[in-house]
């Protein structure tokens, strides 16, 4: 099916922007993934942007996985309520010392208890730490609902903005394959 999605480009250039989300309570432990750990990635990957049409990934073989992962580059943090992991932020510093937050967000039975604008503080603050120059970060109607509203309330800025038809399956591809069809079992 085509649809019309729009895509908007955020970014951030001073630390000082950063307006930090309440710490939700208890707080949650975010911790970073000090290897590359390709599994882990793709698990995140698909738990969080499964039920949004993230597909850019899926077809990555564990090679693939690992050139992206296994660079000083790309930080991985990983949030976990109870110690379960519940969502994650990665981070990919760029040949202009521009950090893109490249994929954020929280899995489904984590979201509405203000754990996201958290972990988006705690990583939009990792980002600077990467020496970064500019922070930034593309999202779109393809994301979850408040993903938008949650980088400008971080102090994000939109600086462009683009809507273009694209052709996506009709039910999203879910954690893993046959997700929908074994819910309604």
């Amino acid at each position: 099916m085509s649809q019309a999605v729009t895509t908007w480009y955020l970014e951030m250039r001073t630390r000082a922007a950063l307006r930090r989300a309440d710490v939700p309570s208890p707080a949650p432990l975010i911790l970073r993934a000090q290897h590359a750990q390709p599994a882990l990635n793709r698990f995140l990957y698909t738990a969080v942007g499964g039920h949004w049409h993230w597909r850019d990934r899926l077809s990555w073989s564990h090679a693939r996985w690992m050139r992206y992962l296994d660079r000083p580059e790309v930080q991985t943090w990983v949030m976990y309520c109870d110690g379960t992991p519940a969502g994650y932020i990665e981070l990919e510093r760029q040949y202009d010392n521009d950090v893109e937050i490249a994929y954020f967000g929280l899995m489904p039975e984590f979201t509405g208890r203000g754990l996201g604008g958290h972990l988006l503080s705690v990583g939009i603050d990792r980002a600077w730490s990467m020496g970064a120059v500019r922070v930034w970060v593309h999202t779109c109607t393809l994301d979850g609902p408040h993903a938008l509203a949650n980088y400008q309330a971080r102090g994000m800025e939109l600086y462009h903005q683009e809507t273009r038809q694209l052709v996506l399956p009709v039910n999203t591809d879910g954690p893993w394959p046959g997700w929908d069809t074994e819910a309604a079992e």
